[in-house]
């Protein structure tokens, strides 16, 4: 059978996440459903990342299997027109070997977590953003963040009903950099543990805003106790930006 690559765009904010649900609407629903409006085939689609509700994306990939051959212009076309109303778009689609798997074959996934930080509060970028109106210094944050570069046990940041058999993971890039009125923290590793982001975000806030120092990061770290983490950030100011095969 034919197989299909798409790369995914969609505002997360009126999906109970990537996997479909039972009586609650998601982007795989979405995406499936405007395949079989289209090709008249049911199908079940694999993603590189299952996002969490409200989680947002500029990359995520999918593939899919078609009894019938079709041009993956018109693939993406299709899917597009399909999709309407949902804020949901093909960015592409391409024909791949039946051995390529989104979630297996993916050698890296990059995310970002955007911060609005101001006094006064997000209006434009309301389900986009993690609004913190206390002042926030990124330097310190980006310190925190290099400490725990590499492979470790990050039982820490995980979260309590993640399904992974280890904890062990290797993050290869974790920066934070201001940009205005916008603090842009960038992690990079072949997978994350559930919810690993933003309970590492939610951590770096406690450093931005002084009451733990750096050290105290690595310390929450090598503690491997879910009990010595900041609070969850948000899920709307999480996005996949693009996986690496």
């Amino acid at each position: 059978m034919p197989r299909y690559r798409v790369t995914v765009e969609y505002d997360g904010t009126p999906f109970n996440g990537w996997q479909r649900q039972p009586h609650s609407p998601s982007v795989q629903q979405a995406l499936e459903t405007a395949i079989q409006n289209f090709s008249g085939e049911t199908v079940t689609t694999q993603a590189a990342g299952r996002t969490d509700t409200g989680v947002h994306a500029l990359g995520q990939v999918a593939h899919f299997d078609l009894v019938r051959e079709w041009d993956p212009f018109r693939i993406r076309e299709a899917l597009n027109f399909h999709l309407r109303p949902n804020p949901v778009a093909i960015i592409e689609a391409e024909a791949v070997p039946d051995t390529f798997e989104a979630r297996f074959s993916a050698k890296a996934r990059h995310y970002e977590y955007r911060i609005l930080n101001r006094r006064a509060p997000a209006v434009i970028e309301a389900n986009h953003v993690w609004h913190l109106p206390m002042d926030l210094d990124a330097e310190p944050m980006h310190a925190a963040a290099q400490l725990i570069l590499g492979t470790h046990d990050f039982t820490t940041f995980r979260a309590a009903e993640c399904q992974a058999k280890s904890p062990i993971r290797t993050l290869d890039r974790f920066d934070v950099r201001r940009e205005a009125d916008h603090i842009v923290i960038t992690a990079s590793a072949r997978s994350f543990l559930h919810h690993q982001v933003r309970s590492l975000v939610g951590s770096l806030k406690m450093v931005g805003e002084g009451k733990w120092r750096p050290a105290d990061f690595r310390a929450a770290l090598d503690a491997k106790d879910r009990r010595r983490c900041g609070a969850l950030a948000p899920s709307r100011g999480l996005y996949l930006m693009k996986v690496d095969y």
